[in-house]
């Protein structure tokens, strides 16, 4: 089944005080926070302004409905201004009741999205720095060599909130996380036992295997291995993903006349492919992440630099080059020479944009 979503995040900067934590809890104190707020949503036919105005009207919308939460004491406007009563206030206050969820990201590292169901999914992100080599790679593949990265891990955990103010506190999933952090920090992973072959695939499933027993909330293990690529495991299933950027050029031809849509402009697209295959266990990997730029790479060069309105194939009469357009359009090209791909994220500005998914369900990643 094929679903396509449109999103919206913009930042708002708040104080609060949160007494339902335990006595000498840090933030039982008055602290303030550059929260991001965000929102993904179908929407039906004739919701916007004009065809392909649906990016810019959601973000006008999300920012009328932050504006009683921007530069205030959150206490004021709700007893409890947990990240989850936060994500309630936003759906109460968005009148979008199709909504998939509504997110408060309160640091770089921690956020809860919530959905209609009062599912709670909270994340909480890690940093190593670590050094592996790929043993398995052909001969001259630069993995084979000893190198490392500055890997990130994003734990996430799924929960049945209810009423309830807080879920999960993010100092519990820290708790269940330091062990493993003191192990992998400033080491090599292949010097560590099951990490022999460590491919994000292989070190996302390593930790899963050791936190879900002590953690049961857990629903996916997110690995970082660059701000690029990563892996994603939710005990059963692999899943990667590849990021990149398009600089290009567009037209929105049927925005109203006076609509700054009309003009011609530009956008630094984020574009994130993810893509679902089998784990091939001597390589340890579903899927070289070298070889998925590499078959790409002829529709990122159709896409960056480039026009969009005159886009390769498309009638420059019709095509009007909106993220969900550009999204069907990208899901053409790759449908033969990256079949693997089942979800496209393509976001104009930060989290802005689209998802258009026709995959199983996964992880919401930050923005």
């Amino acid at each position: 089944m094929s679903y396509l979503l449109h999103t919206a995040a913009l930042p708002f900067e708040a104080a609060r005080q949160v007494a339902l934590l335990p006595e000498g809890h840090r933030s039982r104190r008055l602290h303030g926070h550059s929260f991001l707020a965000s929102v993904r949503t179908p929407l039906p036919a004739g919701w916007a302004s004009f065809p392909g105005g649906e990016v810019g009207d959601l973000r006008s919308r999300l920012a009328a409905a932050l504006e009683p939460l921007d530069y205030r004491d959150l206490n004021t406007v709700l007893a409890c201004p947990t990240d989850e009563n936060l994500a309630r206030w936003l759906r109460e206050n968005m009148n979008l009741p199709e909504a998939t969820t509504f997110g408060i990201q309160s640091t770089p590292d921690e956020g809860v999205d919530l959905d209609h169901r009062q599912q709670a999914h909270l994340w909480r992100r890690y940093r190593l720095q670590s050094a592996h080599r790929l043993p398995n790679v052909p001969e001259g593949h630069k993995c084979g060599r000893l190198h490392g990265h500055g890997f990130e891990v994003i734990l996430h955990v799924q929960q049945e909130l209810g009423e309830r103010a807080l879920g999960i506190d993010y100092d519990l999933v820290d708790q269940h996380w330091a062990p493993l952090h003191a192990l992998l920090d400033h080491a090599c992973l292949n010097d560590i036992p099951g990490l022999e072959i460590p491919t994000s695939e292989m070190f996302a499933a390593w930790l899963w295997n050791r936190l879900k027993p002590g953690l049961p909330e857990l629903r996916w293990v997110t690995v970082y291995e660059t701000a690029q690529c990563g892996a994603n495991y939710d005990g059963e299933n692999f899943r990667i993903w590849k990021e990149t950027t398009l600089d290009s050029a567009l037209v929105l031809r049927q925005a109203p006349e006076g609509d700054p849509r009309g003009r011609i402009h530009g956008h630094t697209y984020t574009l994130r492919l993810h893509l679902n295959a089998p784990l091939d266990t001597v390589m340890g990997w579903t899927m070289d992440f070298g070889d998925v730029k590499e078959l790409f790479g002829p529709t990122f060069r159709a896409l960056d630099h480039r026009p969009l309105h005159e886009l390769a194939g498309t009638d420059p009469a019709t095509f009007q080059p909106d993220a969900a357009s550009l999204a069907g359009w990208i899901r053409a090209q790759v449908a033969t020479t990256l079949p693997q791909v089942d979800r496209i994220d393509l976001y104009e500005t930060r989290g802005c944009g689209v998802v258009l998914s026709w995959g199983a369900e996964e992880p919401v990643l930050p923005v």
